[in-house]
């Protein structure tokens, strides 16, 4: 599928990698549809700089965690661009939780950003897509579901669970939507993350260095762009952690 003239979905584009998947998928001549949840003012400047790409551009408010917000978001990206052929499942929260201090709230929530917003967003963008013929969605996972780390169980247990997601929607959506997702590696360190631990995890990699949004976002453009013969894949995006 070429970008050229088609609507992008990025939940969580406003920020950090999201933007850079905003900016990748315009410079390929998409209309993007910024979903944010509090970065209303970066997701204003996101949308200025989208437009003098040349293309059509919208900031849309919504908490991809609660369906009515997912359905509110669907009616305003379709009311400006009209079908969207593109989701991109890219909103996540990171927080850590040791397991002697893990609450059940801090548990419901990491699985209600991380694992039933892109689910609900898939269900509702995927069954248009599939209504119309045609679409791509691309969830972002993590490298880590495949090789748990401490401190985090919650946050990767729905990257694991987006992994199964990931193929059983291509399945479900088979043939007329294609559905992969990237699973990234160390990319732009958290500011809060100490510096023994971004030190750690450069190591970690067979490359020797932490990667960028940058990264990331050519790597979504390439599983929409790149083969119209390529769904239910999950793609290491990761220096080479996974094997290293």
């Amino acid at each position: 599928m070429k970008l050229e003239g088609r609507t992008a979905l990025v939940t969580g584009g406003a920020v950090r990698v999201g933007s850079q998947i905003c900016l990748e998928l315009a410079r390929r001549g998409a209309n993007v549809v910024v979903n944010y949840r509090s970065s209303a003012g970066p997701a204003a400047q996101l949308v200025h700089e989208l437009g003098s790409l040349g293309t059509g551009a919208l900031a849309v408010q919504a908490d991809v965690s609660r369906a009515a917000d997912v359905a509110l978001l669907s009616r305003e990206a379709r009311a400006a661009f009209g079908q969207v052929d593109v989701l991109v499942n890219n909103a996540s929260i990171y927080p850590r939780t040791p397991l002697n201090t893990l609450t059940e709230q801090e548990w419901d929530d990491s699985i209600a950003v991380n694992l039933k917003g892109p689910f609900l967003c898939s269900l509702e963008f995927g069954r248009r897509m599939a209504d119309v013929g045609a679409g791509a969605i691309v969830n972002v996972t993590d490298w880590a579901a495949y090789r748990p780390y401490v401190d985090y169980l919650p946050y990767l247990t729905a990257k694991g669970g987006i992994i199964t997601m990931t193929k059983a929607f291509a399945r479900e959506l088979a043939p007329k939507v294609r559905v992969n997702a990237i699973a990234p590696g160390p990319i732009s360190p958290p500011p809060d993350l100490p510096a023994e631990e971004i030190e750690e995890a450069r190591v970690g990699t067979l490359l020797g260095h932490w990667g960028s949004p940058e990264d990331i976002a050519a790597a979504v453009a390439f599983l929409v762009e790149g083969s119209d013969f390529i769904t239910g894949a999950i793609l290491s995006v990761d220096g080479g952690c996974l094997i290293a």
